[in-house]
């Protein structure tokens, strides 16, 4: 697995008809290749967060789908298609809440639906799969474009959780617009909140940024009022993992509070998303289903009780924050304004998508079986 200069291994990778990821619950401290070679392998990657982030656990579920092909070896294309159902069915709904994963691997399932012998079947799957990864990766280079031309005088960027290299295929959402930024020249430091509930902006953000030069400082969640307050962020830009059709965000949890924080401050407050994390069957953010997480990640730190055991524990993986106070949206397809319900609308029935390098970064991953 490579990847560019400075970035460390590649995210998600099919390589030698094999799924590889980087398994980012032991980063900083560890960088370890894991493969994927089984359906439940599959689901406890994205469910302990191995891998995370809508737009890259949509590409490891996309090609969990031929890993279930290959673990279960149908001899014919009835049993095929009958994989195709329970794995998707299982790997689909590993997260709730992020409606990337759904939707790659219903349309990779769809796609592979057409084959008429098993080989067929598992080349069709494959093939889409990696469509869905190099359209993520096209996806996050123009939205960091449209992002870094609207930010482009400002400087000081706080964001929240990782949505980076790490949470995508490409360069990232939010910080594919630092990355954009730095790319054109201008300055750039970034605030990243060390985010419940694995310090995902403490331990990913902060080490990829590390990793490329861009300075970044690490802050308590609990800290970032204060921060906005002080007049040292210029904006704010954070990722998604779905976003309704009236424009109501849901992201990491923390992200509400930082959009209320950044209103009060008069810091304006950015989201960037490819189109697939827009889900416009969902009116409105209060019928997004928020994923709940094990009470023990609040219970428990360094192996040491926190709580008493029989204290209940509310521990949401997600908040969802008002469109109201989203100033702008980058996508790939350009920036959406208020009001959300008609930019959204427009944008997904657009059908653009940008220009997909077969090989962007010079990255010569093998994409073959």
């Amino acid at each position: 697995m490579t990847s560019g200069p400075g970035e460390g291994p590649a995210t998600v990778v099919w390589a030698d008809g094999r799924l590889r990821i980087l398994d980012q619950t032991l980063l900083p401290a560890e960088e370890r290749v894991i493969e994927l070679t089984t359906v439940d392998l599959v689901v406890d990657a994205i469910v302990r967060l191995a891998v995370r982030g809508a737009p890259a656990i949509g590409g490891v579920g996309g090609y969990g789908l031929v890993v279930a092909l290959d673990e279960g070896a149908p001899a014919t294309v009835t049993e095929a298609r009958r994989i195709l159902a329970e794995a998707g069915e299982r790997i689909g709904t590993a997260r709730p809440t992020a409606v990337n994963l759904s939707w790659a691997v219903n349309r990779v399932r769809s796609a592979a639906m057409g084959g008429d012998t098993v080989e067929a079947v598992r080349e069709l799957a494959r093939v889409e799969a990696q469509r869905v990864i190099d359209e993520d990766r096209a996806a996050c280079a123009a939205m960091g474009r449209h992002g870094a031309t609207e930010l482009a005088t400002r400087h000081r960027i706080m964001t929240h959780c990782n949505a980076g290299r790490l949470a995508t295929l490409g360069i990232g959402t939010a910080l594919g617009v630092v990355y954009a930024k730095s790319e054109a020249g201008h300055p750039v430091e970034v605030y990243a909140p060390e985010t419940r509930p694995l310090l995902q902006g403490a331990r990913l953000t902060s080490w990829e940024l590390h990793r490329a030069g861009i300075p970044v400082t690490v802050l308590p969640d609990s800290a970032a009022a204060m921060l906005l307050g002080s007049g040292r962020v210029d904006a704010v830009v954070v990722g998604a993992d779905r976003i309704a059709a009236n424009g109501d965000v849901a992201n990491k949890i923390g992200t509400l509070s930082h959009a209320v924080n950044a209103a009060r401050a008069g810091v304006p407050f950015y989201v960037a998303a490819p189109l697939s994390t827009f889900d416009p069957d969902t009116a409105h953010g209060d019928k997004i289903e928020i994923e709940l997480r094990d009470p023990g990640e609040i219970r428990f730190f360094n192996g040491k009780a926190t709580t008493p055991p029989d204290v209940e524990v509310w521990n949401p993986a997600f908040d969802v924050t008002p469109h109201e106070l989203v100033t702008a949206i980058f996508t790939e397809v350009g920036v959406l304004r208020p009001d959300y319900t008609r930019s959204i609308a427009e944008a997904l029935a657009s059908g653009s998508q940008p220009q997909i390098d077969p090989d962007p970064d010079n990255q010569g991953e093998s994409h073959e079986s």
